[in-house]
């Protein structure tokens, strides 16, 4: 009966690996939300009509052939999946940056007039216990970078993310975000997609972002939840019209401090194609801004020594030590947030500032505030 009971538990700790793992990648797939929904919801059914196979099944010998190979596959998924997945937990630091940071807490719906929450269904989730949408994490982080030239040591870099303009926050809460980011002047600014998620939220951008300045530039790309507008580039032209730069797609040569940078933009694989870098100098510094960090792989082959990217929310269901389980992205939640040094690259992914899943525990939006300093690379 014991050997059962084990046999049953590494089965189904198997089965549902398997479902996580591919949650996770067709999430990190450019097909059309409609399609990726289908998918999920099928898969969901048979993820959950599993486990009942243990009442008619009781020793899983007795089950038929096709089901026995199955729960072989689940039983060796642990071996071949769990592995990876628990060499590449936080707790261990593998392949993460160690930095300083400075972060306070500001409950943003205390500190307004009126509270932000622009729907019933947004305030009934604001007031679930330890949910932390509006729970707002501002990061001051010393951010080494390899490859950063010394005429660029101490720039103050902001990064947002995953706006998500959907009308279930208002725009009082974006323009206390941006109020805290001009407070701290910053140099140039970042913003890595999921601005608009609905047509009449285009609006909105002015009262959200028209007020964010900075002597390097403004600059944004596209992600995922844009291509919900029927025509993104109708958020494109928005952005512009406050002064915005749009990357998606492209490079610039911008000056800073004297120092020439190319800045680029990867909204791969919603939008396309990646921009390219065949013609510049290799000494060149490179920021790219990526809406997913999938694009990690195609900034290590491309030389890019700064990757900012989003998407990915910081995780779904963050458990201590071990982190988030649930993460679009093919490289399931290794990257879902934090400061990562992959050589020749240094990658910053932020948890982003809203989201359409309105539920944070444990994982607070964040207003990252990059102060960037060089760093030796020994092991490049």
């Amino acid at each position: 009966m014991f050997l059962q009971i084990m046999h049953w538990m590494l089965l189904l700790v198997g089965h549902f690996g398997l479902h996580l793992t591919f949650y996770n990648r067709i999430n990190a797939t450019g097909l059309a939300r409609w399609q990726i929904k289908l998918i999920e919801r099928s898969v969901a059914v048979e993820c959950f009509l599993f486990p009942l196979l243990v009442f008619i099944y009781p020793a899983p010998e007795a089950m038929p052939v096709p089901l026995r190979i199955y729960g072989w596959i689940c039983i060796a998924a642990i071996v071949v999946l769990g592995i990876p997945w628990l060499i590449y937990r936080p707790i261990f630091g593998i392949g993460w940056l160690k930095i300083q940071r400075q972060v306070t807490h500001v409950a943003v719906g205390e500190q307004l007039a009126s509270p932000p929450f622009g729907t019933m269904r947004c305030r009934i989730n604001a007031a679930i216990p330890l949910n932390q949408i509006s729970d707002l994490a501002i990061e001051r982080k010393e951010f080494p970078v390899a490859g950063l030239p010394s005429s660029l040591e101490g720039l103050r870099l902001a990064h947002l993310s995953d706006v998500h303009l959907t009308g279930d926050m208002l725009p009082s809460y974006y323009k206390f975000v941006a109020d805290q980011l001009m407070q701290w002047q910053p140099e140039i600014v970042c913003l890595t997609g999921d601005i608009v998620d609905k047509p009449h939220c285009i609006d909105w951008l002015a009262d959200c972002f028209g007020s964010i300045v900075a002597p390097g530039g403004c600059y944004f790309i596209l992600g995922n939840h844009d291509t919900r507008i029927a025509d993104p580039r109708q958020v494109r032209r928005g952005m512009e019209a406050l002064g915005w730069i749009d990357l998606g797609s492209l490079t610039k040569q911008i000056m800073l401090r004297d120092t020439e940078i190319t800045i680029g933009g990867n909204e791969l694989p919603w939008f396309g194609p990646a921009p390219k870098f065949d013609s510049l100098a290799e000494d060149c510094f490179r920021l790219v801004l990526s809406h997913s960090p999938d694009q990690i792989a195609w900034a290590r082959r491309n030389g890019v020594h700064l990757l900012l990217a989003g998407h990915t929310h910081g995780g779904h269901g963050r458990l201590p030590l071990i982190g988030p389980l649930l993460s679009p992205s093919r490289y399931g939640s290794r990257f879902a947030s934090g400061e990562f040094d992959l050589p020749p690259t240094t990658m910053h992914v932020t948890r982003g500032l809203f989201g359409t899943h309105m539920q944070r525990f444990r994982c607070p939006p964040e207003l990252s505030l990059l102060t960037l300093h060089q760093r030796c690379r020994t092991n490049s």
